[in-house]
């Protein structure tokens, strides 16, 4: 009997010392949630302290000359918490100190509370500076509202839309790509803004308040021991020149087109128009979705990076690079000469005009004066030195590309296109094996057939030809903080040997010194320029007019492609305009004003 008693005993005495056990878990756990781990302590007191995140000033953007381009003001965005609403919202109050109708109100409301009824969203965003000031003392009779500080962009210029791009709110897929953003945070979408967000952007800073029940500021919270600061954003420096930018647009007013200048020794983009273009404060504040809508049903494209995107025919600025290529390949010297029988013909079966010159003509004449024929005769004879026309256009492409063409730069330069160069395997798709030769694709010979590049790619032929055979990757960026790229500093030679350019640019200075030379109007007084023209055929309307040049002949500081849609003949509209921001970058003057302000009040029709 006494060893069951005993057994119940020790039974009790287990119950009890597990019980025991289990109360000092119990009390150290509260111990520690409630005393030591201030994590807890921070949440359960979440209902009356509010996180207000600091947003760090976005970088500044300055242009070579330390012109501030882009910097930041002061805003607001209202934010609210649904769960908080007052029932008794005075709505038409509310409407009235934000200038919103109610059945904007209600549509907004719907929105962020399908969002989320406990987390905080943007009702309404972009408050300016100004606007923020009549409202601020009102917002505390309207509990769940609160104002999130924060900067939106400012620009002190109205140019250059199309290379500062702009910053829109962050995506939901952007969101799970980095962590650094929350829903409503903006991100650069476009242009520079895309390319150095992550420079741009800064880094986030925290502030804790104390508010009552109705969303009014009480306090700091545990004397901000736990806020951080943001940190501004890093400031980048711009090859750009703001002036000659702005005073390109002007030229490019009311045509379509684009004008892309490059400084040679350094590869930084001097300007870059695209025309028609946009102020790019336009996609700053509250106006800016409607903004937006209307640029991008704009018939004329404002929106659209004609500079890096459009694909053109390059027309007869690209016989420069087939007469290197002649040359290289000994097909062609200096001194030969083609004869111009109004054209190229070819067994009476194939005829492609030309305007009257004299005739025969020489290298330098027939760069000078444009000669189709010439550059016919002399793309015929390059591919007819191979074993077949299929191993002649290779090597024809192969020296082809080598000027940057059929390829994207690896820069800053937002959604530059590869544009189009042909080779055997383009041609054998459309004609099948041997079933075409040199005179099958001669217009390549005039910059014709499938030929496409970018205004840029253009520029960069202009450089090339200024380095005697080489480049640096054409780049907007100057200088950041943490330092350029190495491959920005690197020269790219193209396959054309460097003595062979001293005769092609001498037919460049032709053009323009010479008698008888297509840019004769170009020519200035005080500066030497060498260039070539350009005309397009264009099946949908009048032909584009082309310019590449650089200035001046020694030591070329310019590098320049102008391309205007339907603008007719190079000479009629593209040459006055290159001469005249050729002018304008080197002098800072002008010297023909009737021809700036022909150029000004010319309206191409579409």
């Amino acid at each position: 009997m006494k060893r069951k008693y005993d057994f119940y005993v020790g039974r009790k005495h287990a119950i009890l010392i597990s019980f025991c056990i289990i109360f000092l878990l119990i009390i150290s756990k509260l111990f520690s949630i409630q005393i030591l781990n201030k994590e807890y302590k921070l949440s359960a007191e979440n209902n009356v302290i509010r996180k207000i995140i600091q947003y760090p000033e976005r970088g500044w953007i300055y242009d070579r000359n330390q012109n501030l381009l882009v910097s930041n003001q002061r805003a607001h965005d209202i934010m609210i918490v649904p769960y908080q609403l007052n029932p008794k919202l005075d709505t038409v109050l509310f409407c009235n100190i934000f200038d919103i109708t109610k059945e904007q109100f209600v549509q907004k409301l719907k929105k962020v509370k399908k969002y989320s009824h406990y987390k905080p969203s943007i009702f309404l965003k972009d408050i300016s500076k100004k606007k923020f000031a009549d409202i601020q003392e009102k917002l505390h009779l309207f509990q769940g509202f609160y104002a999130q500080p924060k900067y939106i962009r400012y620009y002190h210029t109205e140019s250059g839309g199309n290379i500062f791009g702009y910053i829109s709110q962050v995506s939901n897929e952007q969101i799970k790509q980095d962590r650094y953003y929350i829903s409503g945070d903006l991100i650069g979408v476009t242009g520079l803004e895309k390319s150095y967000e992550k420079i741009l952007r800064g880094t986030k800073g925290v502030e804790r308040k104390v508010v009552d029940v109705y969303g009014k500021y009480q306090g700091p919270f545990n004397e901000r021991n736990n806020d951080t600061l943001p940190i501004k954003g890093k400031d980048i420096v711009l090859g750009l020149d703001i002036q000659l930018q702005e005073y390109a647009e002007l030229l490019m007013k009311n045509k379509r087109g684009s004008v892309v200048a490059i400084e040679p020794n350094t590869g930084e983009v001097l300007c870059m128009v695209s025309s028609p273009s946009y102020n790019p404060s336009l996609f700053v504040g509250e106006q800016r979705n409607k903004n937006y809508r209307d640029l991008f049903l704009d018939p004329n494209k404002p929106l659209y990076d004609r500079s890096t995107s459009a694909l053109y025919p390059p027309g007869s600025i690209f016989k420069l690079i087939n007469a290197l290529i002649g040359l290289q390949e000994k097909n062609i010297t200096s001194g030969t000469l083609f004869k111009c029988n109004k054209g190229w013909n070819f067994k009476s079966i194939l005829h492609i005009g030309c305007h009257p010159h004299k005739s025969p003509l020489n290298l330098r004449q027939s760069i000078a004066q444009s000669c189709n024929a010439y550059f016919c005769s002399t793309f015929q004879k390059i591919i007819s030195s191979k074993k077949n026309a299929a191993l002649g256009i290779d090597n024809w492409a192969k020296y082809t590309k080598s000027f940057g063409l059929g390829q994207t730069f690896d820069s800053d330069l937002a959604n530059n296109k590869k544009g189009l160069i042909p080779n055997s395997d383009y041609y054998n798709k459309i004609y099948g094996k041997k079933r075409w030769g040199a005179s099958t694709c001669i217009s390549l010979g005039i910059g014709q057939d499938a030929l496409l590049m970018t205004p840029v790619q253009m520029a960069n032929v202009a450089v090339i030809m200024a380095n005697y055979g080489y480049y640096k990757t054409p780049h907007l960026i100057k200088n950041i903080e943490e330092g350029l790229q190495p491959i920005l500093f690197e020269k790219n030679y193209c396959k054309i040997e460097s003595k062979h350019f001293k005769p092609v640019v001498y037919g460049m200075e032709t053009a323009i010194e010479g008698a008888h030379g297509t840019a004769k109007i170009a020519k200035l007084n005080n500066l030497k320029i060498c260039g070539k023209t350009g005309t397009a055929e264009n099946p949908h309307g009048d032909d584009h007019s082309i310019f590449i040049a650089f200035a001046p002949k020694k030591n070329p500081q310019i590098a320049i492609a102008v391309y205007v849609e339907n603008g007719g003949w190079g000479s009629d509209v593209a040459v006055p305009i290159g001469s005249l921001c050729i002018e304008k970058y080197i002098n800072d003057t002008i010297s023909n004003i009737s021809l700036e302000k022909k150029m000004i009040n010319l309206k191409i029709k579409y």
